[in-house]
């Protein structure tokens, strides 16, 4: 948005602006934010930083948490949601040095950067565009209690089917049906003005719409399709919009969840990644003559993604609830191949984008639940490594399958790679295989230890707690 410290001064006394906050992301993909007086804001902070407690964000040890974060006033944004005037920004994590600080290289928007720098020092290409979707649920309840004696959630939506009797209060009647919401129209679509505004506070924030709709799931899923740009920046639009959509749906007395399966038997909600690569301006992923449309580069792309695919989910689908979503019947891709217009596949070539700007492929296995500098950035070096090696996907055996793959034969399914079928299973594929993420420098080993011990903690901490269902299987045996 800015492009000088004055630019940022001359914002803030033009609109009024009361107080600056500065969001930075922690390990786990969360925002945490400071907010300081507009008046604290001086030049010194473009150079010296503020100070922070690393320890508290997942990144550096107690005995060395001292670190200060650097805010990049190109994002800064009005933020809509605060009752006094506030221009938000987002902040790059620094070590503190003599005599300058450097940027912590476990900082997750350090990685993004670093990754898009060794893209243009292989000479492959200078540029990732990315396009996500964003899937997510808005319901009017929710509850949940994890305690020794009693654990449970409870979760409602007006639309809902099983609001179907409701008699205590008026209903109307419009329901939608199990797995029935898929572009479903008003009046079922109760959220539809909801969504509209959703976009519109995106548009208004430099997030670019492409469509909005009501998703399958019938208790209120949604998606909301941006605009291409560039991946690290792209991380930071993933960000934002999370946080204009959940705050904006908190505003009209509503909550949004981007949890890849918050309903047993209703779809789940993924983050399907639309990339492409440029060079010079110009796209090398098409060639009319190839496999619809793609070029050598663009397949051995694909290879890569595909032959590095357990690896990266630990990042993709960094939750255990990625993996409840991650299962056959749901359009939810579960088999490690490519294809056309396949929504079965973890990759899939969208058969309507036939221009060479638009060739393109999606990586439909993400979720929303990672930390998108990570996530992209694994994705980029996975893709690069294939082209590098020249990864050939249909001699590795990953296709292409232009075929309903849950329509095969058990034997012809067998022949097919499977995805990781919980966490545990893409932290053994990283533990194995990250020599991909080291190239360049760009991923640190020391951060991929710290994720694989992090997340290994959070499995163990689900496995280890009774489900309520085990109480219906065996509390009689």
């Amino acid at each position: 948005m800015f492009k000088t410290y004055d630019d940022v001064m001359s914002f803030c006394k033009e609109h009024g602006i009361q107080m600056i906050d500065f969001k930075m992301i922690d390990l786990m993909g969360r925002w945490r934010h400071l907010g300081i007086p507009v008046g604290r804001f001086k030049p010194d902070t473009l150079r010296y930083g503020i100070g922070f407690d690393g320890s508290n964000y997942g990144f550096a040890p107690v005995e060395n948490s001292d670190m200060v974060f650097i805010p990049d006033i190109t994002t800064a944004v009005f933020d809509p949601f605060t009752e006094v005037p506030t221009l938000s920004m987002i902040g790059d994590v620094f070590v503190i040095a003599q005599p300058e600080n450097y940027r912590f290289e476990q900082d997750p928007r350090s990685i993004a950067f670093k990754a898009e720098e060794y893209m243009k020092s292989t000479g492959i290409a200078d540029e990732m565009r990315i396009g996500p979707e964003y899937e997510f649920y808005v319901f009017d309840h929710v509850t949940y209690e994890n305690s020794p004696h009693r654990t449970g959630f409870s979760i409602d939506a007006e639309q809902a089917i099983w609001n179907g009797g409701e008699n205590e209060f008026q209903n109307l009647g419009y329901k939608i049906p199990l797995k029935g919401g898929y572009h479903i129209g008003p009046p079922q679509d109760i959220l539809y003005d909801l969504r509209s505004r959703m976009c519109v506070l995106l548009e208004e924030n430099n997030i670019p719409v492409k469509y909005h709709h009501h998703e399958v799931g019938g208790p209120g899923q949604l998606e909301i399709e941006v605009e291409f740009g560039p991946m690290r920046e792209m991380a930071d639009k993933t960000m934002l919009a999370k946080y204009l959509i959940k705050n904006l749906a908190f505003q009209e007395g509503k909550t949004v969840t981007f949890m890849p399966k918050p309903l047993f038997g209703e779809a789940g909600s993924g983050m399907h990644v639309h990339m492409h690569l440029f060079k010079n301006g110009k796209p090398i992923f098409h060639d009319e003559k190839g496999y619809s449309g793609l070029s050598k580069k663009a397949l051995n792309f694909i290879g890569g993604v595909l032959k590095h695919a357990p690896a990266v989910l630990a990042f993709t689908n960094p939750s255990t609830n990625s993996y409840k979503r991650l299962i056959p019947g749901y359009e939810a891709p579960v088999s490690v191949c490519f294809a056309t217009a396949n929504r079965s596949a973890v990759i899939r070539v969208p058969a309507y984008a036939k221009s060479p700007n638009q060739k393109r492929f999606e990586f439909r296995s993400a979720d929303a639940t990672c930390n998108p500098y990570l996530a992209y950035s694994a994705i980029l070096m996975a893709g690069l490594d294939g082209i590098k090696r020249k990864i050939d996907p249909t001699a590795e055996g990953f296709g292409p399958y232009d075929v309903n793959l849950y329509t095969l034969s058990k034997e012809e399914q067998t022949k097919i790679k499977g995805l990781p079928k919980s966490l545990d299973e893409a932290l053994d594929a990283l533990e194995k295989d990250h020599e991909f993420l080291l190239a360049g420098g760009v991923f640190p080993q020391r951060l991929i230890e710290i994720w694989i011990e992090n997340k290994r903690k959070e499995a163990r901490r689900i496995n280890d707690i009774p489900h309520p269902l085990e109480f219906e299987m065996y509390y009689d045996l």
